[in-house]
């Protein structure tokens, strides 16, 4: 069988903005379904999330990985091959359709007696993922879809739809062995062709749905790892608290650098900007003129990037504005 890839019908994933940027004029051409592509991010179109969070490297961690997903049992979770499993014992049931135990035990060999080496991932999870007000059941259609079109009858995978959340958002399963005895790596260059397949399946159904990269929107905040947004979110992130503490001592000595990543970030921009520029000729060029200038107004209002430090700065001295406006004046004799 041949080994499984991160395919997409649509042929958005070969369009890299920068790259069309530096390439010369006779190769700036726009296809129609790139152009349609740029019509949706000027309109601001709902940007699809798909990302890795977590799986499992054991057979106890991926009991206890599925326990979580499906809320010890109280949510429903549907198979590659059309069944629903619920109840307590449906995440150990999953573990035995997928012969975990064999995987597990065949896959840890290599790495005996290599210092350092840890563990391979049994099972991936993936979260895919729309802002509020989508309908639930057709982000789970639309997952279903992917899921298929992506690892049918090469990866086994099981997916679980949450609504209880402000975005609804399914959790897809992957076990990372597939039949042909190939595992599935995942990169970069992968999420963003999954997030352009997940956004076709959505539009497929009806749902407004874009995947632009970050940069190219205009947006410079890297995700926190996963761990230490959910400990943000419980107001418990020892890693938050440091750097607060530290970008605070800063300020308050005068000292304050913008921290690691802000040269990158500033070449970043300048490659979108000529990306963009060289996408609004493009657009001119070929009759779509209003397009074009919706693109340079797009650049126009692009904020400055600015890194995790930066904008831990700017929040600590906006606290600090609201606390002195609050303070009551001095009383008068």
């Amino acid at each position: 069988m041949p080994r499984p890839t991160a395919r997409g019908s649509g042929q958005l994933t070969l369009f890299d903005l920068r790259s069309f940027g530096r390439a010369g004029p006779q190769h700036r051409v726009l296809l129609p379904a790139q152009v349609e592509q740029i019509a949706r991010t000027m309109r601001r179109t709902p940007e699809v999330m798909v990302k890795v969070s977590g799986g499992a490297k054991s057979v106890r961690g991926a009991v206890a990985h599925f326990r979580y997903v499906d809320r010890r049992g109280t949510l429903e979770i549907e198979t590659d091959d059309g069944q629903t499993l619920s109840g307590k014992g449906a995440a150990s049931q999953l573990v035995e359709l997928w012969d975990l135990e064999a995987t597990h035990s065949k896959d840890r060999n290599p790495y005996r007696g290599r210092a350092g080496r840890a563990p391979r991932k049994l099972v991936h999870n993936l979260v895919f993922s729309m802002p509020n007000g989508t309908a639930p059941a057709k982000v789970q259609a639309a997952v279903r879809g992917f899921a298929r079109e992506q690892f049918g009858l090469e990866h086994r995978y099981a997916l679980v739809l949450h609504t209880d959340q402000d975005h609804p958002h399914v959790h897809l399963a992957v076990k990372v062995v597939g039949e042909s005895g190939r595992r599935l790596n995942i990169r970069k260059a992968t999420l963003r062709q999954w997030r352009s397949a997940f956004a076709e399946q959505l539009r497929a159904r009806g749902v407004a749905a874009n995947a632009t990269p970050r940069a190219e929107r205009g947006q410079s905040r890297a995700p926190l790892k996963d761990a230490i947004y959910r400990a943000a979110r419980r107001h418990a992130s020892t890693h938050l608290l440091a750097r607060l503490r530290r970008v605070s001592g800063q300020l308050q000595s005068g000292g304050f650098t913008p921290g690691v990543g802000k040269a990158r970030l500033m070449e970043t921009r300048r490659a979108v900007v000529a990306g963009w520029s060289a996408t609004a000729e493009a657009l001119a060029a070929a009759g779509q003129g209003a397009l074009a200038t919706e693109v340079r107004r797009f650049v126009a209002q692009m904020p400055t990037p600015r890194t995790t430090d930066e904008q831990l700065a700017e929040h600590i001295l906006k606290l600090t504005r609201t606390r002195q406006a609050t303070k009551e004046p001095p009383r008068t004799r």
